[in-house]
């Protein structure tokens, strides 16, 4: 199982989301200290963004005209440069915060038009741009290069995950902190060490080389027929929908650490990644669970323990109770695998052969891309409506995600019948964990 190959894929995939684990929970803290906390919804939109873009990328261009290699290398060195610019952008100028009165249409377009054209805002999408190409690109070279990829791949996807929680515990450890513009400088550091590895990796011939793409398949719309299924329209509505409060974690978790003094080892950062920390053990054990669960109460528990999580985010806040701010960061395991991993798995089950590709593709332009992009704009405006002077009413703020959560949840659970329960081993957990775009 340890081949030759394998350990370099490892290597390759620990850096990978290195990079990712090195700045993007931690920014909060680096916003904060610039006084560019009017910035933060538009950054945590940026990502969302370039999910929506990647897959043309990827269909026009990486797989059709250059070894998959020498694009991930040359992706990840423009990236990590772009990294290394990003505090030097922030300094460009300051946005004021829109006060808690402000009309919602004034905290959601007109507020954050000029955030968008902030030179660190500017920088940070040239950089997503670059990087989310790269998830894609990571998993189908690791395909085509292991000599038994239902065996190999989920220890070289694991080794991403172990890099993101690596990348968090990293920058808790700088001067600073999660404060330091340093963050930057180290992720973007890793980029451009990914950037001259990924050279020396196996050479992966564009696997469409050579082909004409039809209209269908460049923007993805072949898959749109499977929403003809009842039970798949109802996957996707629901994976878009719980994708709105997702974006808040991700946005103001960090943040929320940080005030309610539930910090470990003096970084809010580091305390994030108690999450990912869970997702590794989530992870191995998700084959046995899907033996006794099956796919529909996979999802259902994913969605209740973003209801949990919410819920104990909520009900802490006032007293600042500890252990519960840690069991509901430490719940990401379950939520992350059991929803996402188990809808990319579910997703592959239900698509034909041909396009099977698109369908990954479009589950993360609906997710990643959609529902956190609008989620971003959605919680930073919640955020801002429920803050005064005296400081944000977490209690609130996390009270209304878990609402919603729960709907979303009642909606799938009520909707969603789908007779054909796929049988999945651990082959089809390690090939579905391709697509999967957050560690």
């Amino acid at each position: 199982m340890f081949s030759p190959n394998t350990i370099r894929l490892a290597i390759m995939m620990f850096l990978q989301f290195f990079v990712w684990g090195g700045w993007y929970v931690s920014m909060t803290g680096f916003i904060n200290e610039s006084d560019m906390s009017a910035v933060t919804g538009a950054a945590y939109t940026v990502g969302p963004l370039a999910a929506i873009l990647a897959p043309f990328f990827l269909s026009m261009i990486a797989d059709r005209f250059f070894p998959s290699e020498k694009v991930l290398g040359a992706l990840h060195i423009v990236g990590g440069a772009l990294l290394l610019l990003a505090p030097m952008a922030a300094g460009a100028f300051v946005l004021s915060a829109p006060t808690a009165d402000a009309s919602l249409f004034h905290k959601l377009v007109l507020h954050d038009l000029p955030a968008y054209v902030h030179p660190f805002i500017l920088v940070l999408l040239l950089h997503m741009l670059c990087y989310m190409p790269t998830l894609g690109l990571t998993a189908s070279l690791s395909f085509q290069n292991l000599e038994d990829p239902e065996k190999q791949f989920p220890l070289v996807r694991v080794a991403g995950t172990v890099g993101w929680i690596v990348g968090n515990i990293a920058v808790s450890f700088l001067p600073g902190k999660d404060e330091s513009a340093t963050q930057f400088y180290m992720a973007g550091g890793a980029g451009l060490l990914l950037g001259v590895y990924s050279f020396t990796l196996p050479h992966t011939p564009p696997p469409g080389k050579g082909k004409k793409p039809t209209i269908g398949q460049i923007l993805g719309t072949d898959s749109l027929g499977m929403l003809k299924s009842p039970a798949y329209f109802v996957f996707i509505v629901c994976s878009f929908l719980l994708c709105i409060p997702l974006a808040g974690y991700y946005a103001f978790a960090r943040n929320y650490v940080e005030a309610s003094h539930a910090i470990v080892n003096g970084s809010a950062t580091f305390t994030m990644s108690f999450g990912q920390m869970s997702e590794v053990f989530f992870m191995l054990v998700m084959p046995l669970c899907f033996a006794r669960l099956g796919v529909k109460w996979m999802l259902l528990v994913g969605m209740g323990a973003w209801v949990l999580r919410y819920g104990l985010f909520s009900y802490a806040a006032d007293d600042q109770i500890m252990w519960m701010i840690l069991l509901g960061i430490i719940l990401h395991g379950v939520c992350y695998d059991f929803f996402f991993v188990t809808g990319m798995i579910y997703a592959d089950k239900r698509a034909p052969a041909q396009i099977r590709n698109q369908a990954q593709g479009f589950l993360v332009l609906v997710t990643q891309g959609l529902g956190l992009g609008i989620g971003a704009k959605l919680f930073a405006a919640h955020v801002t409506m429920n803050t005064t002077d005296a400081g944000a009413d977490w209690g609130k703020i996390w009270l209304y995600p878990a609402v919603f959560a729960g709907l979303v949840m009642t909606l799938f659970f009520l909707f969603f019948w789908d007779r054909v329960d796929p049988n999945v081993n651990e082959g089809d957990v390690a090939e579905a964990t391709a697509g999967v775009t957050e560690p």
